[in-house]
């Protein structure tokens, strides 16, 4: 299947396009990994060079700030991966006091990936609505365009996606879980990150690790990073 993701700037002018939709996560040249506490401490000086991005988790909630969240970031960006920090979405917080714990941790900084919304099932807060969903999402993540001037990368799953993303917030990039195959496209909406395991081996990291690749090319990735050091927020196009 070919496909064709696009970058228009303020004026509607192609920055660029990638076409291909491979069947296997080898077959991408952009590779990365999230991580968390949960990984303990990482070494950082020894991942492998294969890796060229990393998110980190940075917050979760209204309050909690992952304790290895500052040491981790600096250290990635001096080990010269390409960074970005992600959010866990907590259904019985609002999204204003969600952005503000990630405001409150996570610097701004230009050469940072944008913001990550992970967006999930959960258990708890059975009696809020979809519609109540979407609108504290959608305030966490106008809230945080604001502020870092960057539109939020949500991060979720397809059945999420089917019950509460689908028809809304076209103009955010997706990041998608799906450890059995890669993820399909979304009534015509590209996504731009696949999360393909949660069972990664990496050198300077004991524990397992979530892996991930970017949708496009060497030079689609370097433009993608430039892209979002401009004030023109990034909107794929398929």
């Amino acid at each position: 299947m070919v496909l064709v993701l696009l970058i228009l700037t303020a004026s509607g002018g192609l920055l660029f396009s990638y076409f291909e939709n491979p069947q296997k996560f080898e077959e991408y040249a952009i590779h990365g990994f999230d991580v968390s506490h949960h990984q303990g401490e990482i070494d950082w000086k020894k991942i492998d060079k294969k890796y060229q991005f990393v998110f980190i988790k940075a917050t979760e909630g209204g309050d909690f700030k992952d304790p290895r969240f500052s040491e981790n970031w600096k250290k990635a960006k001096d080990s010269g991966l390409k960074v970005g920090a992600y959010h866990f979405f907590r259904n019985c917080k609002t999204g204003l006091e969600q952005a503000q714990n990630y405001i409150e941790t996570v610097p701004k900084q230009a050469d940072s990936m944008p913001p990550v919304m992970d967006l999930e099932f959960q258990a708890n807060c059975p009696d809020v609505t979809a519609e109540k969903l979407q609108n504290e999402i959608a305030t966490m993540a106008k809230t945080l365009e604001s502020h870092y001037g960057k539109k939020p990368i949500f991060y979720t799953t397809p059945n999420y996606y089917q019950n509460y993303i689908k028809g809304k917030f076209d103009d955010h990039v997706l990041w998608i879980q799906d450890l059995k195959e890669p993820p399909p496209r979304f009534d015509q909406r590209p996504w731009l990150f696949w999360q393909y395991s949660q069972k990664g081996k990496i050198a300077g990291i004991e524990k397992e690790v979530d892996l991930n690749v970017f949708r496009g090319t060497t030079m689609d990735f370097d433009v993608f990073l430039e892209s979002n050091n401009s004030v023109e927020p990034y909107t794929p196009k398929s």
